[in-house]
């Protein structure tokens, strides 16, 4: 009898929590949002973090419910987009493909330096040494942060200019977030052309510091027929919505520094130009 005392209890105390458990499941159960594990299989699984969210997971959650667009997934693009839309019973809006463009054509040959960094390889780090290396305030530092950050291995450090493969680049915005520079931009993959250049100085003081810097002369904009380049603060930008590609711009840049697909490479890596020599003393 004394031992069948404590038996019953100890099952009886087994029966109460198993119960307690019970209850306590029901009360604090996480209810299993389907419409968002639907759209999590949509979205690409990169993680990148390019749409604002920490990951692929948080932003289908965000979709559905209401918190964020269907096409918020740069790089899912319009077919994501879509397969978004149709789960959630919308149509998404139209999305242009996007691709990352680092504003600098200052290589090593080019860009003047104010000391020789030795310190760690990384960009944030050297520019709380005077802004970096290079006397341009807004050259690449190229020690290649953003080529640690970007997730699709879309860019390299090509003599001393971080440069973007568009082939891999998903246009996901982490490389903008991560230069401290703030020198690459996202434009249109599509784009013509893009200015190989953001130098905020005067154009005196451009050419202390850089070869090929932007010298703010305005030819560019006085020869563009579509209006679609504009010079404003020392720094020359394109509006690539009026861009027609007609190249009046790149021929008439005495600094060679806009950009188009057939002078600059490829596939946008930065390369030697032909005519240094020349450059050099425009």
């Amino acid at each position: 009898m004394s031992i069948i005392i404590p038996v019953l209890i100890f099952i009886g105390l087994g029966l109460l929590m198993g119960a307690l458990l019970a209850v306590a499941s029901r009360i604090f159960a996480v209810e299993k949002n389907e419409k968002a594990e639907r759209v999590l299989e949509c979205l690409p699984g990169a993680n990148c973090g390019g749409c604002g969210y920490s990951g692929c997971s948080a932003l289908a959650e965000a979709i559905s419910k209401g918190e964020a667009k269907v096409n918020a997934c740069t790089v899912g693009g319009a077919e994501v987009a879509a397969k978004v839309g149709a789960v959630m019973g919308v149509d998404p809006a139209p999305t242009v493909r996007m691709r990352a463009q680092v504003m600098c054509s200052g290589t090593s040959e080019y860009a003047r330096k104010k000391y020789i960094y030795e310190g760690v390889p990384d960009c944030v780090a050297a520019a709380r040494i005077g802004g970096g290396d290079k006397m341009c305030k807004n050259g690449c530092i190229g020690l290649g942060t953003c080529v640690a950050a970007c997730p699709f291995d879309a860019i390299s450090v090509v003599e001393g200019v971080a440069a973007v493969d568009y082939r891999k680049c998903r246009g996901c915005g982490v490389c903008v977030t991560a230069c401290p520079k703030n020198i690459i931009r996202l434009i249109p993959f599509d784009a013509k052309h893009w200015v190989g250049c953001m130098s905020v100085d005067d154009g005196k003081n451009t050419r202390k510091v850089c070869d090929v810097g932007c010298i703010s002369c305005k030819l560019c904009q006085k020869n563009c027929p579509a209006g679609a380049i504009t010079v404003d603060s020392f720094v020359a930008r394109i509006d690539y919505s009026k861009c027609t590609g007609c190249n009046k711009c790149v021929d008439k840049c005495p600094r060679h520094i806009i950009w188009s697909g057939e002078r600059q490479g490829e596939y946008g890596l930065v390369i030697r130009r032909e005519n240094a020599d020349k450059t050099k003393n425009s």
